[in-house]
């Protein structure tokens, strides 16, 4: 067990980072934290900010020498500076759980290794694999198997043809062709396991997604107790099977009433913003727990609760050439809202700024209250 004030070690400087220094922070440790950005969100809180890449020897030895643990915010570190680290200090999770789930080819043989449900996909590193791909995959989305995320990276291709163009199109990276499912809706599952198995799994998420990038996040989920459930099994199986110590995010498509998992996340998610504000012990909380060794907290929900992203497209409303803060005062009226701002230097269009989350003891209100709010800040459906 690592003790405050033990300093840890954190790669990546993003909002997740940022919320992991508060959370570490408000359990008495220090962090360091590794990020090229000099002015990213965790690292400007941080209690040192080493502004490298993450495959720097120097910096890797900096946290070596100085940090009791060692985790991550983002699945896209190199794993092997992970494995370098693994060689001097708990690395949590391990490289190998980050490998997996940074490699989306990786990360379906995984799945059908073990037997957890996903959609059908075939691997795709040249045109004579998307010759050979069995025509039941079409139509299909072409998804790069590196760096792709909200969204990034991937292409709907109704045909063989087309997928032809579209391989082209992402610079003949090797992909994976995914079936194209008719979705009912998206769930997710954020956990945590420590180093002796113990998970404790926060409430299951109903998600909505807008332009490929996560939307809203409710809680509780609009769906079965089972299918609840299951999920819940399905993520700490994965859990289980990767020997995943940590805050791990399990995503899932729900097809005619069954589940098949999307992707794996290892670390807090986006979906698990609402247990900052809605939870005994939020996902951060629970990584640095997780991390050091402690007791995992009670991941129960006291309250319903609707999560809202805040994206850069606001800071353009007025003008599309020139930023301008938004009226935070329009959210911070609702009633139990809670305003998160993550700190970043400049927004952009697509860019995460921040997020809102509603809080109360009726699911129906709290869901009323919550998109009332969206819309009165400015987020539009097309």
């Amino acid at each position: 067990m690592i003790l405050p004030p033990a300093t840890l070690g954190m790669l990546g400087g993003g909002q997740l980072g940022r919320f992991f220094v508060i959370a570490a922070h408000e359990l008495g440790y220090r962090v360091v934290v590794l990020d090229p950005d000099a002015q990213s969100p965790a690292g400007r809180i941080a209690d040192r900010h080493l502004v490298a890449a993450y495959d720097d020897a120097d910096a890797l030895n900096v946290i070596a020498e100085s940090c009791a643990a060692v985790t991550t915010e983002f699945e896209n570190v190199p794993a092997d500076s992970l494995a370098y680290l693994s060689k001097f200090v708990p690395v949590r999770p391990g490289a190998e759980a980050v490998r997996i789930s940074q490699n989306r080819s990786a990360e379906k043989g995984f799945l059908r290794q073990h037997g957890f449900p996903h959609a059908a996909f075939a691997d795709i590193r040249s045109e004579a694999d998307l010759d050979a791909a069995n025509a039941g995959l079409f139509p299909g989305i072409l998804k790069v198997a590196r760096f792709g995320y909200d969204g990034k990276g991937q292409v709907r291709v109704a045909d063989r043809d087309a997928a032809r163009v579209a391989f082209g199109q992402l610079k003949h990276e090797p992909c994976v062709l995914e079936q194209l499912m008719p979705l009912d809706y998206e769930v997710s599952v954020v956990l945590a396991r420590d180093a002796a198995g113990r998970v404790k799994c926060f409430p299951t998420v109903e998600n909505s997604h807008r332009h490929g990038i996560l939307d809203v996040s409710m809680v509780p989920a609009r769906t079965s107790g089972c299918l609840a459930g299951n999920a819940e099994e399905i993520a700490e199986g994965i859990a289980q099977k990767m020997d995943y110590v940590g805050t791990l995010a399990v995503e899932f498509f729900v097809v005619r009433g069954q589940l098949l998992v999307n992707e794996m996340a290892p670390r807090p998610h986006n979906s698990g913003h609402y247990t900052i504000d809605a939870c005994v012990t939020n996902q951060f909380e629970q990584q640095v727990r997780a991390v050091t060794g402690l007791p995992l907290g009670d991941a129960r929900a006291h309250s319903a609760a609707v999560m809202v992203n805040l994206l850069g497209d606001l800071w353009f409303l007025k003008d599309s050439q020139h930023s301008h803060e938004p009226d935070w005062a329009q959210l911070l009226a609702v009633p139990n809202l809670k305003l998160h701002l993550y700190g970043k230097h400049h927004a952009r269009p697509g860019r995460k700024m921040g997020h809102f989350t509603v809080i109360g003891g009726d699911a129906q209100k709290v869901q009323e209250s919550a998109l009332t709010a969206r819309r009165l800040i400015g987020i539009r459906d097309e």
